[in-house]
């Protein structure tokens, strides 16, 4: 085991370090440059002007040069400071990374604990009208776009309804709050990007289920596990659910990069304080140096996510040996 988690871990450094290279040249060759954001604010600026800003950004080197001296400082966890306050990305980056963790880490947390038993009781009752109604429901959440469904919530349920706050991640007299207090507010501003995130992933994880469930239900093994005479819940938790998981958990690892690109959209529209919205600011003002690190540390946990993925082939298949 731990001679195949350093093979992987050889093999992700390597692929993380080509996902910088190609990331880092992409957004240098991307159309508008934070010069011309300067210009947009005010149109006289001179053109010896923009070179002093290009140089003081070091824009003004060759792009590989750029890079090398952008992975220096990678190599010591340094993503430089932010082109618009200055302020180290890394600072930047551990105020927002939290709140867009809690929110992924609860939204798959439902994803799974709603999910997988719609997928095992779809394949149960196959062709039956709740196995029809589910597939329905599913897919509407796959086909509804984030942002609709974010301004539709927060108009029927926050502003006509009043029952929940749009915006935010805590209220205005927070600080007055007491403790218990303060868990319920913050609780309060997240339902609805955490409804918004959970619903658009239970297509997914539910469909897999099923039909991997129903790919075991077939199986010999499962057969005479019945003919045992064992009781159907013996049957399909103890022995067809641990078989139909394993392809569950390569999906759910996969699934990490459309959380986290998905809280782009979310977090926007709700105004909370996350790397998302830190990542779409960013785009919006070129400041490239907080783009590489939202991405970077994007690809980290992604990278993390597979690794974990693979390791948890073991606890859920014992058959599976990691050499």
């Amino acid at each position: 085991m731990g001679k195949y988690i350093f093979k992987r871990i050889i093999g992700l450094a390597v692929l993380l370090l080509g996902i910088t290279v190609i990331t880092f040249a992409v957004i240098h060759i991307a159309p508008g440059k934070p010069t011309d954001l300067e210009a947009q604010f005010n149109p006289k600026v001179s053109m010896e002007a923009r070179e002093r800003i290009s140089h003081l950004y070091g824009l003004d080197k060759p792009l590989h040069i750029q890079y090398i001296e952008w992975l220096k400082r990678f190599s010591r966890f340094d993503f430089g400071a932010s082109f618009m306050d200055s302020r180290p990305v890394m600072d930047k980056i551990m105020e927002r990374i939290p709140i867009t963790i809690t929110i992924e880490l609860i939204s798959i947390l439902l994803i799974l604990l709603i999910g997988i038993p719609i997928g095992v009781s779809s394949a149960v009752k196959e062709g039956s009208f709740y196995d029809k109604g589910m597939t329905i429901f599913v897919f509407i959440g796959f086909a509804v776009p984030t942002f609709w469904l974010s301004l539709v919530l927060m108009d029927f349920i926050g502003v006509r309804w009043g029952a929940l706050p749009i915006s935010g991640i805590k209220s205005l007299e927070f600080e007055k709050f007491g403790f218990f207090e303060k868990i319920i507010d913050i609780s309060r501003h997240l339902v609805l990007p955490v409804l918004v995130s959970t619903f658009g992933g239970l297509a997914g994880i539910s469909r897999y289920m099923r039909s991997n469930m129903l790919h075991v239900l077939k199986q010999d093994y499962i057969r005479t596990a019945r003919a045992k005479g064992l009781n159907e819940k013996q049957v399909l938790y103890k022995h067809a659910l641990k078989n139909a998981l394993l392809p569950v958990v390569t999906i759910l690892g996969l699934s990490i990069p459309g959380l986290i690109g998905g809280s782009v959209i979310f977090e926007s529209i709700f105004s909370i304080p996350g790397m998302g919205r830190l990542f779409y600011e960013s785009v919006m003002a070129r400041d490239y140096p907080v783009i590489m690190g939202v991405l970077v540390i994007g690809a980290i946990l992604t990278l993390l996510g597979n690794l974990l993925a693979d390791i948890s082939y073991v606890a859920v298949d014992p058959r599976i040996k990691l050499e």
